[in-house]
């Protein structure tokens, strides 16, 4: 991070130098706020995950059914560059929002409401070129709320709760992802109405937040006066100078990454490789499994790392267990080979997302810029949006298939498992 526009270390929550909006958090945050966020994050997720896993592939078959992957890959990709963008920025922005209803709550709604209306036109998009502005759309929305209530946590939780705010949060995100997946199984390849749908539901699960946000406003006098290349440069946080943080971001990239090859392709993976009679369906039921795997050891993970006041093992246990579900699938193509690799991989990311998110809130460099800093941090699970789907492609297409991409996501997964080793400020 650049030092002319790196501020001084705050004091706690009630001195005299830092308000409300900048001080470490010391009281522990109520079920109704926690039950707000998790929503959000339902919501947030529906909208990127039932598009991606079931919508777009759909979309895609029925412009060009022999690019389908082509196509696939395009989109997501896209979108996924837009996301590289609009969620450190928007998490920046939002850290010198001086809003009378708080800084995160404006950019939760107003990026609701922009990938609502996005998924509403992705709905009827006939062209390529019309599929990727859409998708962009939705991804520059959608990536603004989730830069915002990211953010939220480090604001308003205070570390020893942390874990089980973080396991909460990844029940929500998973809790999305199954949502999009039943949407895609019930408008059975309506893909129409699985996109309305699912801007519904993303509009609807932002307003219990909204409405009991307890945001808390960031004074005039203590918003830092805005020039754009201080504003720029602050987006490089140097590892030299904060290597706990280069490493927790490091670590996560690569785990993103080994949990986006093993989806990106589930849809054609069950069609083509496995020859699964109704692939919406068994993406709904791997999805299903996923979820509830993904739900029990993130809420019991978050809370444990809690307890005994460690992350690093709980992280390092979890990653190889997302890796060992990329073997699975590449050394069992069959439908109880996928059961088993969806449940392994649904453990494993649970634990992870609960986790490591606990962790990375304690790498953070500064209060003042915890928005463009989980921007950043953010930026690890978009990036595998970008490169997994030409991985995949080329994984697919020129280098062996379905089992070559599975083994180098394990390989990847498993690097998480290594690297999260370097962390030396968190146990």
């Amino acid at each position: 991070m650049n030092q002319s526009d790196t501020p001084a270390p705050l004091p706690p929550r009630g001195s005299s130098g830092a308000s409300a909006a900048l001080a470490e958090p010391t009281r522990k945050v109520s079920a109704r706020w926690v039950t707000g966020l998790v929503l959000v994050n339902v919501g947030i997720n529906a909208a990127f995950f039932g598009p991606i896993n079931i919508f777009i592939g759909q979309q895609a078959i029925g412009i060009d059914p022999a690019n389908k992957e082509a196509i696939l890959s395009l989109v997501t990709g896209c979108g996924a560059a837009v996301s590289l963008v609009a969620n450190p920025l928007s998490g920046a922005l939002s850290d010198r929002t001086p809003s009378r209803f708080g800084r995160r709550a404006p950019w939760v709604l107003g990026g609701a409401i922009l990938a609502t209306a996005a998924l509403l036109a992705m709905s009827g998009a006939t062209a390529v070129a019309m599929m990727v502005l859409f998708w962009c759309l939705v991804q520059l929305g959608a990536n603004a709320a989730y830069a915002a209530i990211t953010a939220a946590i480090p604001d308003r939780v205070p570390v020893r709760q942390r874990g089980r705010v973080g396991g909460l949060a990844a029940m929500g995100q998973t809790g999305g992802i199954l949502v999009g997946a039943v949407l895609g199984a019930v408008v059975t390849g309506n893909f129409l109405v699985g996109y309305v749908l699912c801007a519904a539901a993303l509009l609807v699960s932002v307003l219990p937040y909204i409405f009991h946000s307890d945001d808390q406003q960031l004074p005039l006098a203590e918003r830092r006066p805005f020039s754009l290349l201080p504003f720029l440069r602050s987006f490089w946080i140097s590892p030299a100078k904060h290597p706990d943080f280069g490493w927790a971001w490091l670590t996560r990239l690569l785990v993103y990454t080994g949990n986006q090859l093993t989806i990106v392709y589930l849809l054609f993976f069950l069609r083509d490789v496995i020859g699964f009679p109704d692939p919406a369906l068994g993406v709904l039921i791997l999805t299903g499994i996923y979820a509830v795997a993904v739900m029990i050891s993130a809420v019991l993970a978050g809370p444990m790392s809690d307890r005994v006041g460690r992350r690093k093992p709980f992280v390092i246990g979890s990653s190889a267990a997302i890796a060992a579900s990329g073997l699975i699938m590449a050394f069992f193509p069959v439908w109880p080979g996928a059961l088993v690799g969806a449940a392994v991989l649904g453990f494993g990311f649970g634990a992870y997302l609960a986790v490591d998110f606990a962790l990375l809130t304690q790498v953070l460099p500064t209060a003042t810029d915890r928005g463009k800093d989980m921007g950043v941090i953010n930026i690890a699970n978009s990036l595998p949006q970008v490169f997994a789907p030409l991985l995949a492609f080329l994984s697919v297409q020129y280098l062996g298939g379905y089992v070559t991409l599975f083994v180098l996501a394990a390989i990847i997964g498993l690097l998480g498992a290594v690297f999260v080793v370097k962390i030396k400020g968190v146990d």
